[in-house]
């Protein structure tokens, strides 16, 4: 199983969609693609959201683009009269599932829960390609979320992000290995693949740092993409990887 990991930096307008099948166009042989949160939308959208949110029926474009591989994307998304802040998987022709962001920052730079309804599950659900679950960004930061996972039939976690860059330090930065932790955790106990994607780029005086990557059920970081930088890889998963986790736990139980 191929995965192509896209660290693009979203505009605050509706022309990312064209971006966004430009990339697909270029990714070749990858089974699953996967964009950054609002990757459709751009971040700060404030006031402008209920203008610039998309509807299900104007992304037909992504399902006929997902007859050739899976697309995995964020979007600012109108559902019943509600704006959330969701991330959308397309397999096969058709929006195969929708996952609205339960935990929506509000602090500090963030003010998510000022413009955004608030979703309320965390959900498995078949692909092509296994089990899945997707979640978006604040969502990782609770316990409650990793139980969920760990406790699901999942078999790959797709983890969507729009994390700007703080805690400088005289060597990296403090977010990231503050986000290492978390995916690595994530993986040892679901003992899954996480495959976490960031945005980069600037808005209003947030800069967004990338440093996406691919986590081995065994907690180790198998591909890490440049900070800072736009930038597109394709991984190639070893599914024995997770097999051989989900037998160690067994075994240690």
């Amino acid at each position: 199983m191929k995965v192509a990991l896209i660290q693009s930096a979203p505009k605050l307008n509706r022309s990312n969609l064209s971006d966004v099948l430009t990339r697909i166009e270029a990714c070749g042989d990858a089974d699953v693609i996967v964009f950054p949160e609002l990757a459709l939308s751009g971040y700060l959208l404030q006031d402008k959201l209920y203008e610039d949110a998309w509807r299900v029926e104007e992304l037909s474009a992504l399902a006929e683009a997902s007859e050739r591989c899976d697309i995995v994307i964020g979007a600012a998304l109108w559902d019943n009269g509600k704006v959330y802040n969701s991330a959308l998987y397309f397999s096969q022709g058709s929006l195969l599932h929708i996952h609205h962001k339960n935990h929506l920052p509000t602090y500090g730079m963030f003010e998510e829960g000022r413009y955004f309804a608030a979703g309320d599950a965390i959900e498995a659900f078949q692909t092509p390609h296994g089990n899945a679950i997707v979640v978006v960004c604040e969502d990782l930061w609770r316990a409650e979320t990793i139980a969920a996972i760990a406790a699901s039939e999942a078999e790959i976690v797709y983890v969507l992000a729009a994390s700007p860059a703080r805690d400088f330090m005289d060597v990296g930065i403090g977010i990231e290995s503050q986000w290492d932790a978390l995916l690595k955790s994530t993986a040892l106990l679901s003992h899954n693949y996480v495959v976490f994607v960031n945005r980069v780029g600037f808005e209003d005086g947030l800069g967004f740092w990338g440093g996406s990557r691919v986590i081995t059920p065994m907690g180790e970081c198998e591909h890490r993409l440049s900070l800072f930088e736009t930038e597109s890889s394709s991984v190639e998963l070893n599914h024995r990887l997770q097999k051989l986790g989900r037998y160690i736990a067994k075994k240690n139980s």
